[in-house]
This record gives structure tokens, sequence and C-alpha cells, in this order.
């Protein structure tokens, strides 16, 4: 809750960015200029080689949105930018609507330095993340190469001796299911090896698109996700120059209305020195104070006071470069285990 004042305080201290868009509810995105986000080749080039500061996350799927699948790939994402010091700046989630796709990927792709997209590209009619990207940017979708080889191996390789055995010789519908999925979007213009990482390759046959310099296509399915976006990790961290956040977790039995006063106060001291105060309570139990900044010595001045005034229990802090994988949080020295 207290974490909203910064935010707010910080907003209104930026300059109001230059979107250039209309959502596609309000308008068609074909009446839409690839001008108006001021794209060419060149731009591109210059996306995958700049520092990445932001980034933004674009899930696809009318599966998340109707609920039948619950979405856990944008909280993963956010573990993995934040032990990388990327500032994930936000998370939209749209249905497989060409249309939606087109307008929302090209709005991030301007705005923040990296943008990760989850689902789309399977083999299904629904599967339509390829190809909507691609026509965003006027790009056509081309095979990869090398991914359709990788995907041959790898089928060969399967303990399933059915798959294991599929014909990629005979012309068949699963076969052009197989095709879909390794059907890139593709700038003539620019290098192959930049618009396609193959982040697994000693696991997976899936590559992660690229396209625009800073979009990343990845699947749906969660543990594919996950290993794909850790095998993006030396592709990335050498663009990141944030030093990283650190995050202060402190457990406390007050009651939001009685801390209320000393946090909002606290709040304002912080905000100046770029450190965010958050206040997160569970029903009926005990209440959670959150520090997120990058100055250690700070946040480490601070801490005594804050426990002290909260009667408060120092739960853990949490390092930038700790694994995103399972528990991230680095238990304070003398706090036991719950």
């Amino acid at each position: 809750m207290f974490s909203r004042l910064n935010q707010v305080a910080r907003h209104l201290l930026r300059p109001m960015p230059n979107y250039g868009y209309t959502s596609a509810a309000a308008s068609s995105v074909s009446k839409r200029s690839l001008s108006d986000y001021r794209y060419s080749s060149l731009d591109a080039s210059e996306r995958q080689k700049k520092n990445i500061v932001t980034g933004a996350c674009l899930i696809i799927g009318n599966e998340i949105l109707n609920g039948k699948t619950k979405e856990a790939n944008s909280h993963y994402l956010a573990k993995w930018c934040f032990s990388l010091g990327i500032s994930l700046q936000r998370v939209d989630i749209i249905p497989d609507v060409e249309d939606d796709i087109i307008e929302a990927v090209r709005r991030l792709s301007h705005n923040y330095d990296i943008v990760v997209t989850s689902g789309g590209i399977g083999p299904t009619h629904d599967d339509i993340t390829y190809e909507s990207i691609a026509k965003a940017f006027h790009l056509p979708l081309v095979l990869h190469g090398e991914a359709y080889s990788l995907m041959k191996k790898k089928t060969a390789e399967h303990r399933d001796p059915v798959r294991a055995a599929f014909n990629f010789d005979v012309p068949s519908k699963e076969l052009d299911g197989k095709k879909k999925m390794v059907l890139l979007p593709h700038d003539s213009s620019r290098p192959v090896e930049d618009q396609a990482i193959l982040a697994c390759r000693d696991k997976y046959w899936v590559p992660v698109s690229v396209v625009n310099g800073n979009v990343y296509i990845l699947p749906g399915i969660p543990e594919l996700f996950k290993h794909l976006l850790d095998g993006l990790t030396r592709h990335i961290k050498p663009r990141v120059q944030s030093n990283g956040k650190i995050r202060v977790t402190i457990k406390t039995l007050q009651p939001e209305s009685q801390m209320a006063d000393y946090l909002t106060g606290l709040a304002k001291r912080m905000a100046p020195k770029d450190i965010d105060v958050g206040s997160y309570p569970k029903f009926q139990v005990e209440n959670t104070v959150v520090l997120v900044g990058e100055d250690r010595a700070e946040l480490e001045t601070v801490i005594p006071e804050i426990l002290e005034n909260l009667e408060g229990t120092l739960v853990s802090i949490e390092m930038p470069g700790n694994p995103v994988e399972g528990e991230t949080e680095v238990k304070a020295p003398g706090v036991e285990e719950s």
C-alpha cells in the first residue's frame, strides 16, 4: 500500500511519455502506421545492443483470461528481472487476438528496453503469436533451419518410440504443425543469429525468437518458459548496468492501522533515496513490511529503527544475483527458519 506513495511521487516527477498509440479496443491497429513507433532495421540493431534498465511482460492466451490456466510465468519473470537488476514495470495479459497482440507488442517494444512474451507459439489454430508479431513489424515468417534440425534430432531421441519414429520426410498435417513452431519473424537486413537464440539447445529445440531487437518470444508452458528464460541470462546480463535491488523483509504483529502513520513518514523519507516502502498484510496474521532499493548502506542504517518502531523481526535481506529457482531470500544472521 505504502509503496504506491513512492510510485506516485516518482511518476509525477517524470516527463510524460509519448506513447503514440491507441488501444485495439478504441481503434483498429490496421489504421496505425509503423512510423508512429519510429521503427527501422537500424533501430532494432541499436535496441538489441543498448543497456537494459526497464522491462515489460506480455502474457498471451485466452486460457489465462477465462481462468482455465493459472498464470505463473509473469511471477517467475519478475523474480528473474529482480535478480538481474531489471526494473519490470508492466505486465499485460491479452487474448489470442491478432489486433490485440499487434497493438500490445508495438507499444511495449517502443516503451521498454526488453519485452518478454509468453504463450501462443504452439502448433494449433489459436497459436498466432509468431504470425501476429511478424505482422506488427512488417516481417515475413521464415523457417529457422537450425531450430528445425534440432527439432528433428530431439524428436528422434524422444523416449516415446512412437514420437521418436515420426517421419519428417513425408508431408502431413502433423508435419505442418511442427514446422509452424519454427516459422519465425525474420528481418532479412539483420544477422540471423541476432534474431533467434537456442538458449537451451542441450535439452530443448525451442528457439527464443528476438524481434525488433528487444522482443523475446517464449512459450507459455511454465517449465519450458523457466528453462529458456534462465538460458537467456547469459545473453542479457552483460547489458544490465544496474547493481540490482536489495529487498529487506520485516515481519510484525502490529496491525496496519497502528503502523500506518509511521510507515507514511518513512516512505516520504525514503523516496528521495529511491527506496520503496511496502506494507503487505495477512488476514488475522502478522504483517510484512518490505523495503526495496539499491543503497545498501542506507537500508542497513534504517533497519534497526524499523524493528524498534514496529516491534518487528528481520526475516531476510535479499541481495542481487540470488538464484531465481526456489527460495531466493537470504536469511538474516540469527534468524531461525519458520
